[in-house]
C-alpha cells in the first residue's frame, strides 16, 4: 500500500506545484475543468519526466494500475477545491500526451501487451455511440437478504458482465438480479485505426488494430482523420470466453488520449538541417526548371505535363468566403494519351513524391472505394462508415489511373469530390459528409486505342464532359514517330546504363520542399498579376462578344484556374506574394491547354465547349439545323427520308458526310429515331 500513496502523492505534488513560463499549468487546467465541468486532465508525459521521474516509470511500467490511482486522486484533488463537483461528474480521467513509445501498427508484437505506447495512423471506420457498463448494481434475490449492491465492489466491471458467486451483504450464495436503472454506464465508441496509404510496403495489405474510446473521447475523431492515439494494448475478454480451449486471442487498444493532425502535412518531419537547404534551393533564380525537371527526371521530355505535376503537387490557396463558400486550391490534372507515352510512369512518381497520396486505379476502383462505404459489423450487426480513398487522400493527392476504365455508374462518384471537395453519402440510415480536399491527377488512354487528331477532345475519350470540365489542366500525348526518336532511344539507353543524375533534386528533398510549401506559403496575388490575368480572360471574352458566331473561348471556371495555377508557381519560389511573371507562367501553360484541347477541329478555333459540354459551338448549331429539316420534313412526309435530309442540308452548307455523321450521333443520344428503314422522326 505504501507504493500507491506514494504514486498519489507525487502527482499531487506535480498537479500543484509544476510551473511553465511562471505559470501553474496543471492547477489552471483544473480551473478551467471545473468550471467548465470538464473530464479529463491533459498531461503532458515530459512534463512529468522532467518533474518526477518516479512516477514517470511507474506509469509505463504498470499502466493500468498506476492510471487507475491517479484518476482516484485528480477527482479528489478537484473536490478539496470544489465539493460540488463530484456530485454533477463521477469520474475523472488523467489523459497522456507525448508518450516517448511511439510504434508502428505493423510493428505491435506480444511484448507490447498491457503497455502504454502510442500509434498513428488513419480512422478508417467508426461505430455509432453506446454505453458500458462500468459498476453494475446487483439485488440479491433471497427472503432473509434481498439487499442491493454495486458490483465489482472495487474497481471497474471488465468488458464481459461477471455475475458475483456470493452475496457481499450478507455472504451467502443465491440468484442475483441486475437493475438496470442504478446501473452506472459510460460513453464507448469503437474505431479501426489503419496504416497511412504511404507507409504501407509494397505488394502488403494495410494493418488495422481496434481502439476503444470512451467518455469523452467518443466522436473526437472522424473517419478520414489523421490521428495519434495513446493507450494501452489489451486482449479482447470475449475472445477468451467464445473459443474455449483455443489459444489464439486478438487484441485491441483502450486509448487514453487521441491526438487530430490539423491537416497539415505532419507526416514529412523537417529538421532544421533540411529548412536551411529548402531555403537555399528557393533563392535558386531557375528553381522553377530545376523542379520540373526532378519531376520523373527518368522519362524523357513531356515538359508541360511534368509542369503541371509539379503545379498539381505544389497547388494553389483553398479559401472560405464570409458566407461559408470554400473555392479549392487544388489544381486537378488529366492526361490522355497513347499507349507506351510513360502516363502512369510519370503518375507513380507523382504519388511517390506527394507528401500525402493514394494511388488507384480505374479498373480496380469502386464509387464506394473511392468516396465512403456503409459496411456492417458482423457481431452486432451496427453499420458503420468506412473511408474510401479520396477521403484518405484529404490533404494530399489521389491519383487515378486507367480512369477511362472506370464504370459510369463509379466515376459519377467523382463529380463533387472534384468540386466541393467532399463525399456525400446517403446509405442505410446513415446520411454524412466527409471532408476530400484531394488533388486529382488522371491518366486515361483514348478509346480508340490512340488519339485520332481529326476529332475531338470529347470524341477521343470515353469521359463525360461533366468530368473533363472539371480538371483545371488537360494534356494529349501523341506518339508521333520523328526527329526526337534518336534523342529518346539514347535517353532510355542511358538510364539503363544508370548515367549519374546528380543534376536532379532527390525525391526525398523535393518531397520535403513541397511538404514545407503547402504547410507554409500563402501567396496572395499582386496588383500587376491581378490586371495581367484580368486583362487576359477580359480580352478572350472579348473575341466571343465581337463577333456573334465566334464560340465561347474561356469561362470563368479557366480565370480560377488561372488564379490556383499563378499560386502554385509562387509557391514553387517560396514566395507569398505572386508576381506578374507567375501570371505569365500560368496564361501560357492555359493557352497550350486550350490550344490543343479545347479546339475545335473543324474550324480549327479555340472553343471551350469542346470541353464544357463536349460538343463544339460550330457542332451544335449543325446539329440544331438539322433537328429542324427532320421535323419540316417529318411533318409533310410522316418521317424524313435520309437522301432528303442530305439534299436540305448541303442546300444550308452542311456537307453529306457530316450529315450522316451528325444523324448517326443524334441517334445514339436519343435526339432522333429511325421511324422506317432510313427513315427519321424527331424523339
Amino acid at each position: 500500500m505504501e507504493v500507491q500513496f506514494d504514486i498519489a502523492e507525487e502527482f499531487e505534488n506535480f498537479v500543484k506545484n509544476f510551473k511553465e513560463n511562471n505559470n501553474y499549468k496543471y492547477l489552471n487546467q483544473i480551473n478551467e475543468m471545473i468550471a467548465y465541468r470538464k473530464k479529463s486532465l491533459i498531461v503532458d508525459f515530459s512534463d512529468l519526466y522532467s518533474f518526477n521521474e518516479k512516477i514517470a516509470s511507474e506509469i509505463i511500467a504498470n499502466p493500468i494500475y498506476t492510471l487507475q490511482i491517479l484518476d482516484d486522486k485528480l477527482l479528489k484533488i478537484i473536490e478539496e477545491i470544489d465539493p460540488t463537483y463530484s456530485s454533477e461528474i463521477e469520474r475523472v480521467n488523467v489523459r497522456l500526451i507525448n508518450i516517448p513509445r511511439v510504434i508502428e501498427l505493423r510493428k505491435i508484437r506480444s511484448s507490447d501487451i498491457n503497455k502504454l505506447i502510442s500509434v498513428e495512423g488513419i480512422l478508417t471506420k467508426q461505430t455509432p455511440v453506446k454505453e458500458r457498463v462500468y459498476k453494475a448494481v446487483f439485488k440479491h434475490v433471497h427472503p432473509d437478504c434481498n439487499q442491493e449492491f454495486y458490483w465489482p465492489e472495487e474497481g471497474e466491471m471488465d468488458e464481459l458482465i461477471k455475475m458475483p458467486v456470493i452475496c457481499p451483504r450478507c455472504g451467502k450464495p443465491g440468484q442475483f438480479e441486475i437493475i438496470p436503472e442504478k446501473t452506472k454506464l459510460i460513453d464507448w465508441q469503437k474505431v479501426i485505426l489503419q496504416e497511412r496509404p504511404e507507409e504501407v510496403p509494397p505488394g502488403q495489405l494495410p494493418r488495422q488494430l481496434e481502439v476503444v474510446l470512451e467518455d469523452d473521447l467518443v466522436d473526437t475523431a472522424r473517419p478520414g482523420d489523421r490521428v495519434k492515439i495513446t493507450g494501452i494494448l489489451v486482449i479482447k475478454q470475449d475472445s477468451l470466453v467464445k473459443r474455449g480451449s483455443r489459444s489464439v486471442f486478438d487484441m485491441y487498444m483502450k486509448a487514453l488520449s487521441i491526438e487530430v493532425s490539423q491537416k497539415v502535412l505532419d507526416e514529412v518531419e523537417i529538421t532544421d538541417e533540411d529548412k536551411k537547404k529548402i531555403e537555399e534551393l528557393s533563392k535558386d533564380p531557375w528553381i522553377k526548371q530545376k523542379i520540373i525537371s526532378s519531376i520523373a527526371p527518368t522519362i524523357f521530355d513531356h515538359w508541360e505535363i511534368k509542369e503541371s505535376i509539379a503545379l498539381a503537387l505544389f497547388g494553389g490557396v483553398p479559401r472560405v468566403m464570409q458566407d461559408g463558400t470554400r473555392i479549392r486550391g487544388d489544381i486537378h490534372i488529366l492526361i490522355i494519351g497513347d499507349p507506351g507515352t510513360a502516363k502512369s510512369q510519370i503518375l507513380q512518381f507523382a504519388s511517390r513524391v506527394a507528401p500525402r497520396s493514394v494511388y488507384t486505379t480505374g479498373k480496380g476502383a469502386t464509387a464506394a472505394g473511392l468516396t465512403a462505404a456503409v459496411v456492417r459489423e458482423k457481431n452486432s450487426g451496427d453499420y458503420y462508415l468506412e473511408a474510401g480513398a479520396l477521403v484518405l487522400a484529404d490533404g494530399g493527392i489521389a491519383v487515378i489511373d486507367e480512369i477511362d476504365k472506370m464504370r459510369e455508374e463509379d466515376r459519377v462518384a467523382i463529380h463533387e469530390a472534384m468540386e466541393q471537395q467532399t463525399v456525400s453519402i446517403a446509405k442505410a440510415g446513415i446520411v454524412a459528409k466527409l471532408n476530400a480536399r484531394a488533388t486529382i491527377i488522371a491518366a486515361g488512354n483514348p478509346k480508340f486505342g490512340r488519339y485520332i487528331e481529326e476529332r475531338g477532345v470529347s470524341e477521343n475519350i470515353d469521359l463525360p464532359p461533366t468530368i473533363l470540365s472539371r480538371f483545371d489542366l488537360i494534356f494529349i500525348l501523341i506518339d508521333k514517330p520523328g526527329n526526337e526518336d534518336e534523342k529518346l532511344a539514347s535517353h532510355i539507353l542511358n538510364m539503363h546504363s544508370e548515367k549519374n543524375m546528380k543534376e536532379y533534386i532527390s525525391v526525398d528533398l523535393l518531397k520535403k520542399y513541397i511538404a514545407y510549401s503547402r504547410k507554409y506559403i500563402y501567396p496572395k496575388l499582386s496588383q500587376e498579376a491581378k490586371k495581367l490575368l484580368a486583362d487576359f480572360y477580359v480580352e478572350m471574352r472579348k473575341k466571343s462578344s465581337d463577333n456573334p458566331n465566334s464560340p465561347i473561348l474561356i469561362t470563368p471556371r479557366q480565370l480560377e484556374a488561372l488564379i490556383r495555377v499563378s499560386e502554385a508557381y509562387a509557391r514553387m519560389s517560396l514566395r507569398t506574394e505572386v508576381t506578374k511573371e507567375d501570371a505569365e507562367d500560368a496564361i501560357n501553360i492555359m493557352r497550350i491547354f486550350l490550344e490543343r484541347v479545347g479546339i475545335d477541329v473543324e474550324s480549327g478555333t479555340v472553343d471551350i465547349d469542346t470541353i464544357m459540354l463536349g460538343k463544339p459551338k460550330s457542332a451544335r448549331e449543325k446539329m440544331i439545323k438539322l433537328i429542324g429539316i427532320i421535323d419540316s420534313l417529318a411533318s409533310s412526309e410522316g418521317c424524313a427520308k435520309i437522301k432528303d435530309i442530305v439534299k436540305e442540308a448541303e442546300r444550308e452548307g452542311i456537307p453529306k458526310s457530316n450529315t450522316e455523321k451528325i444523324i448517326a450521333d443524334m441517334k445514339k443520344s436519343g435526339l432522333v429515331y429511325e421511324a422506317k428503314p432510313e427513315c427519321y422522326k424527331k424523339v
